[in-house]
């Protein structure tokens, strides 16, 4: 009996889920399914609380639709309930699995539904998510007063199966209405296409597909934007705003002034229309930067934008856009609409400028010809230049017209004619040399390159900087040479953004055909100009290097010569003496610091692989800097270096070499056959010169030496000579005597007289040709003694008043070569006792300078020639043949002394006072 009953109630479970299915499956009604399923649950299902929860992804919470309560309010189950992170109902829904909890009324992630259970007395509780293909439509909970309570196996069967198919009824009215609002942009745009044919103006045909893209896409605001080119801005044409029942023109001509939305302040919107690109501006999303996007929202006043291109054979005429006063999720069927409505446009268009442009080819047609007949008919090249300028200037509106010619030697581009207003400045010096893409770009073009806003654009991003200086702001640019090696450019620039259509650019390729011819006479008359230049400048240098009269002069004079004729940053000359291993770079011209070489660095001639490479080779070695080993990069390591040209410096078979002129230039420099033989020619003339000078500079200093050594020797024997006379007479006196006392100064008169003679001995073996330094110290007081000692006898003669004014300390001791220093003060107080009036005065003046050096002066009233003392200023005339003061006594003695002055390391000059007093000065050093 038990088990009839059982399996009586088991069937009426069967019965109702089936009809619950069956009404699952016909349903229409979301609300009508929760019902269903919450009435099949209520009636199956033993639980205290059933409720069900429908989930809004948007605003990501769950909205209730009934069920059951232990008590009669049941107001909670119809709540909204907004899930958070962390929620248990959250974790259904991101989960999508059943969840069971033991008791609700504990569980703190419950939320709301805690305060309920503890309301309702519940405690084990159930949840199940509704769902459908990976979708969560809702949640189900299933709670008891029981705790932890656990459905049966066909319990949670039948639960599964009821609330999985109320997820796919759910699922497919959700499918069922997005198909419902999906729509078709064919048919409406056939039915544009239909009214466009039929009207006969293009404002009409504006005005309709503004109207019937409003009707499709239902914006805030549907409007075209016409495109200014000279401008460069879109202004509002046509709007879906209604006045007197027709939509109107907002601007019918956009030079009336009224504002627009410029290029400049949304160039990635204009680059993005040029480019054929589909502008959207949504919810959460735009093609557009952020700060791009944020102009061009506030120029339209809207949140939401979709903006097509109206494009007519690569040309940008406007644009379609449809806007939004709220954000919006712009769907891809109003995007093909939008789209497919500019196109149409982009077809009907150019049928109102028809005409005007066939007046324009006419025109065009016209101007060539002018155009071709200055070139051909004209002698003067400028002249046709100046009229080709004009006439091409006052068709495009445009103020330069340049004509470059290229440079192949430096890669810059030449000058040979531009025009500009007489208020605008000219374009000064050659442009630069053009990056390989821009290069590439200008040999393979087949029309002519337009570039609509240079501060936007990479173009000929090496003329840059120069042309935005003069105010240019957009260029046509030109081969004069067509599909053939790059050899000059027609350059029109206009000094405001523009854009530039394809008439405008198939006349300045035309016109740049015509002027290539012109280019072709004149790069055959610069290179005889070059030739010739080049003979004049080779002639000049040679004449400059053999009117020099220093070897410093010639090789400074040699390098910067050279580095003008070839055209280089870096000319550099490394030197070194026969014979010896190290070298230096004795002279270098650098015009550029990332050229510049370490100038300080002492050369290895003998393993230095640059220079042996020199020596090695007859003539000119061209080389790069990848070739440079290490050890010539630690002197040659310009970072701008590419390219080396070096040449030994060579005279004769038989003579040895002495250096290596070195050049240095970029990379990619060429250098041409008539710079080479240009090269050759300056350092052989060089070598010559310099071989010349270094012999004579030679000889000159070895005549020098020899003067000084024999002045020096002729009054050290003297003076050994007056100091062993001295000592002879003194002796004579005390010989006779035999007492102890006589036999004393007997011993004192014999050393002093070998102190004396004791000087002899160093001339003699150390200083038989070349002068020797030999640092000694001495006190003031004695060397003072002696100096006036020597002269007493000629300041007796002449009745000279003489007097030491010392303001030096008693114990004031000089250091240097005492020997030297003595003659020189020996040689001026000499000089000036000669040269004073008799009975006149003679004065020394010593005073301390600092801790290193102290001023012995001595100041006469004598006379003395001017050009002595000027020549002992400036020392010798650079013509050596040229009498001077400084070959015969005093000035010769004078001369040799302020030499020898500067070689123990003092000062030594001579200059008349104010009171007409000559001052002799020396500046000596003292002991440390």
């Amino acid at each position: 009996m038990a088990q009839q009953k059982e399996a009586s109630g088991f069937e009426k479970q069967l019965v109702g889920l089936g009809k619950t299915l069956q009404t699952l499956r016909d349903g229409e009604n979301a609300d009508a399914l929760v019902a269903a399923a919450l009435e099949y649950l209520e009636t199956y299902f033993d639980y205290s609380l059933i409720w069900v929860g429908l989930y809004d992804r948007v605003d990501h919470r769950l909205f209730g639709k009934g069920g059951i309560a232990p008590t009669s309010d049941r107001s909670f189950l119809r709540q909204r309930f907004l899930l958070q992170p962390g929620d248990i109902l959250e974790q259904v829904v991101v989960q999508q699995r059943p969840f069971g909890i033991p008791d609700l009324r504990e569980e703190t992630r419950a939320g709301a539904w805690q305060k309920a259970a503890r309301s309702f007395n519940i405690q084990g509780t159930l949840l199940f998510p509704i769902r459908h293909k990976d979708r969560c439509f809702g949640v189900a909970l299933l709670g008891s007063h029981l705790w932890g309570v656990s459905p049966r196996a066909d319990e949670k069967a039948r639960l599964l199966i009821v609330l999985s198919s109320l997820g796919a009824a759910l699922y497919q009215i959700e499918t069922d209405w997005q198909r419902q609002q999906v729509k078709r942009p064919d048919q409406p745009l056939f039915t544009l296409l239909n009214k466009l044919r039929s009207l006969p103006s293009l404002a009409q045909r504006l005005e309709e597909v503004v109207e019937q893209t409003h009707l499709f896409v239902a914006p805030s605001r549907t409007n075209i934007y016409w495109f200014e080119r000279e401008r460069r801005y879109f202004w509002r044409r046509v709007g879906n705003r209604q006045k007197s029942g027709i939509a109107h023109t907002l601007m019918a001509d956009p030079r009336q002034g009224a504002s627009g939305i410029t290029v400049q302040e949304v160039s990635s919107f204009y680059q993005s229309l040029a480019a054929d690109q589909l502008v959207v501006v949504g919810e959460a999303q735009s093609s557009l930067r952020s700060d791009v996007t944020s102009r061009l929202m506030q120029q339209v006043k809207a949140r939401s934008l979709l903006a097509a291109p109206i494009l007519f054979q690569g040309e940008l005429l406007g644009f379609l856009s449809v806007e939004g006063n709220e954000p919006r999720l712009w769907e891809e069927e109003e995007k093909n609409f939008v789209r497919g409505a500019a196109q149409l446009v982009a077809l009907t268009a150019p049928l109102e400028q028809m005409e005007e442009s066939v007046e324009r080819i006419r025109t065009d047609q016209a101007l060539m010809a002018g155009v071709a007949r200055s070139i051909y008919s004209d002698s003067d090249w400028k002249v046709a230049l100046k009229t080709s300028a004009d006439q091409l200037c006052a068709r495009l509106k445009t103020e330069r017209f340049l004509v470059l010619l290229h440079d192949r030697d430096s890669g810059c581009f030449e000058i040979c004619y531009q025009s500009q207003p007489n208020n605008r400045r000219p374009v000064t010096g050659p442009l630069a040399e053009l990056q390989e893409v821009d290069w590439q770009m200008l040999e393979r073009a087949t029309e002519s390159i337009a570039i609509e806003n240079y501060e936007d654009d990479l173009k000929l991003l090496a003329w840059r900087e120069t042309l935005l200086e003069l105010g240019v702001r957009s260029l046509l640019v030109s081969s004069t040479s067509m599909g053939q090696q790059l050899e000059g450019l027609l350059v029109i620039a206009h000094e405001a953004p523009r854009t530039w259509n394809s008439s405008e650019r198939q006349i300045v390729q035309a016109v740049a055909q015509q002027v290539g011819l012109i280019l072709h006479q004149w790069q055959l008359q610069k290179q005889a100009d070059q030739q010739q230049r080049m003979h004049t400048s080779i002639q000049w240098g040679l004449t400059t290097m053999q009117q020099a009269v220093s070897v410093e002069r010639l090789e400074t004079a040699a390098m910067q010569h050279i580095a003008q004729v070839l055209q280089v940053p870096l000319a550099m000359l490394a030197t070194w003496t026969p014979g010896r291993r190290g070298g230096r770079l004795s002279a270098a011209v650098c015009s550029s610091d990332k050229f510049s070489p370490n100038l300080e660095t002492v050369l290895p001639v003998n393993t230095d692989p640059l220079l042996q490479w020199a020596l090695q080779t007859d003539g000119l070695l061209p080389l790069h800097v990848a070739d440079l080993p290490a050890e010539t990069r630690q002197w040659l390591n310009g970072p701008s270096i590419g390219q080396i040209l070096v040449m030994a410096l060579r005279t004769a078979k038989d003579h040895e070499p002495s250096g290596v002129v070195i050049l240095a230039d970029q990379e990619g420099r060429k250098w041409p056959e008539r710079y080479l033989n240009a090269f050759e020619v300056l350092v052989t003339q060089l070598a010559w010169c310099r071989r010349h000078l270094v012999l004579t500079e030679r000889i000159r200093q070895q005549a020098q030496e020899l003067e000084r050594l024999n002045w020096y020797k002729q009054r050290r024997i003297e003076d050994v000579y007056r100091s062993v006379g001295s000592a002879t007479r003194k002796l004579a006196e005390v010989a006779p005597q035999k007492d102890a006392l006589g036999s004393m100064r007997f011993q004192q008169v014999l050393r002093y007289l070998q102190s004396s003679v004791l000087p002899l001995t160093r001339i003699i073996k150390q200083e038989q040709w070349h002068l020797r330094t030999a640092p000694d110290t001495a006190p003031l007081a004695g060397l003072l003694k002696r100096t006036l000692e020597r002269v007493d006898e000629l300041i007796k003669q002449r009745q000279l008043w003489s007097q030491v004014h010392n303001q030096a300390s008693a114990n004031t001791v000089l250091g240097g070569d005492i020997g030297k220093i003595e003659l020189i003060l020996y040689e001026l107080m000499v000089t000036a006792c000669t040269r004073a009036k008799a009975g006149g005065r003679v004065d020394i003046w010593c005073r301390p300078i600092d801790e290193r050096w102290l001023e012995l002066s001595i100041t006469d009233n004598g006379e003395v020639d001017a050009q002595l003392l000027l020549d002992l200023q400036q020392g010798r005339a650079a013509d050596l043949m040229a009498p001077s003061t400084l070959d015969r006594p005093p000035g010769l003695h004078l001369a040799i002394c302020q030499a020898l002055m500067q070689q123990v390391g003092g000062e030594m000059s001579i200059t008349k006072l104010d009171d007409e007093r000559i001052l002799s000065r020396l500046v000596l050093p003292l002991s440390t």
